[in-house]
């Protein structure tokens, strides 16, 4: 097994994200989220059932110890499945159910902005969080994730004519969404083509950003949630959420969500 490392310890209590923008912004900087946009369905994935956890906070999202990088890996450069310990990663996943490769994603992304951004306050469950209520973390409508990160069908969001949703115009000529009349909120954390045009990322280090690949998309995520500043407060988490997806009960999902993660990685 490779060399590990911890995160800095003043990053492995508290630390928070939020995400991009929800309906009713203007459109070039909004992301769609599937809670918004998206029929409900039951989760795909199964999660843990045992033990039971105690009643956990629908607030804002506290952080798990921290994730733990392979020595000497750069986190600007590293593809996700390099930087993250497998180890880890596998402890990770026997104790969430997260798929294993969602929590690469979750993980690399959070060690890369806590590199670039160390007073960011980020942390991997809150990632987390939103992957689960955005697309079962790509698993919605029965969707999978390969080993090289993408999400196969691609998970689209319906079309933003306004009724129901935000109305937005095209603004890829359908490249990303295959729409060109209007948008569609693309891939595992559900970016609208316009807001991707502007904070895609390279997770998997391929020289390719792509929204449906789970690396790129996560990393891209924490960097936007980041955008504001230390998140490391619960009005700073909630505010910053709320810019995702403008919902109350959207903002209580994810913090819960982020929460019972954290408390099973703690408990296992």
């Amino acid at each position: 097994m490779a060399a590990r490392r911890k995160a800095p310890a003043a990053r492995a209590r508290r630390r928070s994200a939020a995400l991009a923008v929800g309906l009713g912004v203007a459109p070039a900087a909004v992301v769609v989220l599937l809670a918004a946009c998206l029929p409900s369905t039951p989760p795909q994935a199964a999660e843990p059932a045992e033990p039971p956890l105690p009643p956990v906070s629908s607030r804002w999202a506290v952080a798990p110890p921290p994730a733990v990088a392979v020595a000497g890996v750069n986190p600007s450069r590293a593809a996700a499945v390099d930087l993250v310990d497998g180890a880890w990663a596998d402890e990770v996943a026997a104790a969430t159910g997260i798929p294993r490769r969602a929590v690469i994603a979750y993980a690399a992304a959070d060690l890369t902005v806590a590199h670039e951004q160390p007073s960011c306050d980020i942390a991997w469950n809150t990632l987390a969080g939103i992957g689960w209520v955005e697309s079962r973390h790509g698993s919605y409508g029965g969707a999978t994730l390969t080993k090289r990160g993408l999400v196969a069908p691609r998970i689209l969001g319906p079309r933003l004519t306004g009724d129901g949703v935000a109305a937005i115009e095209d603004t890829d000529g359908g490249a990303l969404d295959g729409d060109d009349q209007w948008d569609r909120a693309v891939g595992p954390l559900q970016f609208i083509p316009e807001t991707w045009r502007r904070w895609g990322a390279d997770g998997d280090a391929d020289g390719v950003r792509d929204p449906n690949n789970i690396d790129d998309a996560a990393l891209a995520a924490a960097r936007y949630l980041c955008r504001s500043g230390p998140l490391g407060t619960e009005r700073a988490w909630r505010d910053a959420v709320f810019t995702y997806n403008p919902l109350t009960r959207y903002i209580n999902d994810v913090a819960t969500r982020a929460n019972e993660y954290a408390q099973r990685v703690e408990l296992g």
